[in-house]
């Protein structure tokens, strides 16, 4: 017993000596307020709204969008079935018997304003911040006064608070609003809101404490929520109770069902002994991302080993070409390695985001390009695909082959999950649409960062960057026509009298063919890009930068063939194509007569045009009849007399995925089938 205590409070010190040194870190730069990560130590520093901007082009259409549509969108549909009433009635005492949506619709509340408050840091907005204090008015009115907030229970009527941790969510709503929290103390404002999370997060810690109920909640959401608002508090009992909840996890204290077991909850083992992402695909990356939080501030390099390994072993075996995750249909959760199958891809809009929050965050522990590579793909091919193009509706699953047209649904009628089917204006579960919004509101603080003496661009669009490093300040402007052109031009605003440094990312797909350029100089060597790799690298420019100066990276952008690791077992023998960042998808609304994409192949040895924004593929003869009663028969070489006849149309163009079923309801397929020659 005294070793236990003394190794407690031990383990307390190093705790609170990691909190402090975070601050004294962020101190020595007070221009910054901070991004949606901020840890104490890292290899690269993640910029704040005020040192990163996005001004137009690409991303900034889709923040406007976002701050237009979006935002007013997610809180009308709430405002209207009554999820944020919610929070009136637990105010007045008359919610019991009227309480509207399941259990954790507080959640989509507080995620709308982590959306809000990111969005008015990053410009100001008078009406928009009247609606986010309003909201967060009704919020607090329904928080008890021993700092608990739910509105589905611990009222008379109503289950007794912590007896449901399996599927209650209390501590997953408690950790997005946290979080909101925490992007309202990163813009600059210590306010209500931040007030009621310390009050929640300190109850937390007196029930869930060294003290208090050995247990964990069934949706992992709350670690990286608590050890980041240690960060931006300075408080370091969240950061210990951060670190109890992801030690807690893995010894089987969830009550499991038939179709639920252990590894669905992550609780089937110690986070540091998994080598792989299972389980459910959104819970399993949230762990994944608080785990990583805790290893860095704590010094656990195990602990941020094994997340390193897990992320690994994950996108090699179990990760769609969009970048989605998550396989299964029936519990949102990984699969098998290389159980990939196109047409039951779950691959959750919520795991997308799961997936770029921990990659976001590998990327600042360790400076490895390979995580950029990631969120670009997962945030152009995956998160994308879920709004439609005006904002008012919304994929919750994204599947890879759409092999029915579906039907569209009512714009203004309460769907289910609509899964592979049209984008649905508001779900019984809408955690994607309020997730898209916080996302689209932040995307920018996911596009750099520094070190004391450089600047890395990861993500490419238009966007400035005006940061402080250790010589003095640097100011550059990043204009491009990305992800549909390949130029990227980086201009700078303003230098130190020093050498400092500017790293631009290679992406994997464009290794052996980028070009980096200062000036009218010679193009520069870039380190590691070998062809073929699929590995991405770095190309860093140091000098003695002057305003005027201007950087250029070309990138490839011509379409390419893409094909499966054979292992795949779903998708062997067909192929992919890729123009630049972007996956490409055949959409029947391209093919005349309302043809279907399911009988159709590609002729590869044709060649592929590069359009615009996608590409131009020759259809082959289709694939060959086998029988009208029975899908089976002989080898292809002993039919060829039987080969299907070429296709009604020739050619077909090829669209970026996420664009797809934005033209009315149609089939769709990411992976081709070849023709047989």
């Amino acid at each position: 017993m005294p070793a236990e205590r003394a190794e407690r409070a031990e383990r307390a010190e190093r705790v609170e000596r990691a909190v402090r040194a975070g601050h004294a870190r962020h101190a020595g730069h007070l221009s910054s307020l901070g991004g949606p990560v901020s840890p104490s130590r890292s290899a690269l520093r993640p910029l704040g709204p005020d040192e990163i901007r996005i001004t137009g082009g690409f991303w900034g259409e889709r923040q406007e969008l976002n701050a237009s549509t979006i935002l007013g969108h997610c809180e009308s549909w709430m405002e209207r079935i009554g999820w944020i009433a919610n929070f009136d009635h637990a105010a007045d005492g008359s919610i019991v018997g009227r309480h509207a949506g399941i259990e954790f619709v507080d959640s989509e509340i507080y995620k709308l304003l982590e959306a809000m408050a990111w969005e008015l840091g990053r410009r100001s907005d008078a009406a928009l911040e009247r609606r986010y204090q309003a909201l967060v008015a009704r919020v607090a009115a329904a928080q008890e006064d021993d700092g608990y907030l739910h509105t589905s229970f611990g009222r008379h009527g109503q289950p007794a608070r912590y007896t449901n941790l399996e599927w209650g969510h209390e501590l997953y709503c408690f950790g997005h609003l946290i979080q909101a929290a925490v992007a309202r103390l990163r813009t600059g404002h210590d306010d209500r809101l931040v007030g009621v999370a310390r009050r929640l997060a300190d109850h937390v810690y007196r029930e869930f404490g060294p003290h208090g109920r050995d247990a964990v909640c069934g949706h992992p959401e709350i670690e990286p929520a608590l050890a980041e608002f240690a960060r931006a508090t300075g408080e370091p009992r969240y950061l210990e109770l951060a670190r109890l909840f992801v030690e807690r996890r893995g010894r089987g204290m969830l009550r499991t069902t038939i179709q639920h077991g252990h590894e669905y909850f992550l609780d089937d083992m110690p986070v540091r002994e998994a080598s792989v992402l299972r389980g459910h695909a959104v819970r399993a990356l949230y762990l994944a991302s608080g785990a990583l939080d805790v290893a860095v501030e704590t010094g656990d390099a195990q602990l941020a080993s094994a997340v390193r390994r897990q992320w690994a072993n994950t996108v090699h075996r179990r990760t769609y070409i969009t970048g989605g995750m998550g396989s299964h249909h029936q519990d949102e959760a990984f699969g098998d390695d290389y159980e990939l199958p196109p047409d039951r891809a779950y691959s959750e809009t919520c795991a997308g985001i799961g997936s770029v929050m921990l990659s976001w965050r590998l990327l600042l522990e360790t400076g490895e390009s390979r995580y950029a590579d990631l969120i670009e793909r997962t945030l152009l091919n995956n998160v994308l695909a879920s709004p439609r193009e005006d904002g008012r509706a919304f994929y919750y699953a994204n599947t890879l082959h759409q092999r029915t047209a579906g039907t569209a649904p009512d714009d203004d009628a309460l769907s289910q999950r609509a899964e592979s089917s049209m984008r649905a204006p508001w779900f019984e579960v809408s955690c994607c649409p309020t997730n898209v919004a916080r996302t689209l509101a932040s995307v920018g603080l996911y596009f750099a960062t520094a070190t004391a003496d450089a600047v890395q661009l990861h993500q490419y669009g238009d966007y400035e960057v005006r940061t402080e490093l250790e010589a003095g300040t640097l100011g550059v402007r990043v204009a491009s026509g990305y992800p549909f052109e390949g130029r990227v031009a980086v201009t700078v605003d303003e230098a130190p009298d020093a050498e400092v440094g500017l790293a631009l990312r290679v992406p994997g797909w464009a290794a052996g063919a980028a070009s980096v350029r200062v000036n009218d100089e010679a193009p520069l060597p870039v380190p590691g890009s070998l062809p073929a790799s699929g590995r991405a690298s770095t190309a860093l420019v140091r000098r003695r930068f002057a305003a005027g100066d201007r950087i250029t990276l070309e990138l490839p952008m011509a379409a390419r063939i893409t094909t499966p690791d054979p292992r795949v077992d779903a998708v062997r023998g067909t192929v992919a194509i890729e123009r630049g960042p972007l996956v490409l998808a055949m959409e029947s609304t391209d093919l005349p007569g309302g043809r279907s994409v399911n009988g159709l192949s590609v002729d590869i040895a044709a060649g592929i045009e590069t359009t615009p924004s996608g590409a131009r593929v020759r259809l082959g003869r289709g694939l060959p009849p086998v029988g009208e009663e029975w899908p089976y028969g002989a080898p292809a070489s002993a039919t060829a007399g039987r080969a299907g006849t070429r296709a009604q149309v020739d050619e077909v163009d090829l669209i970026p995925y996420f664009h797809w079923a934005n033209r009315g309801p149609s089939t769709m397929r990411v992976w081709l089938p070849v023709d047989a020659r």
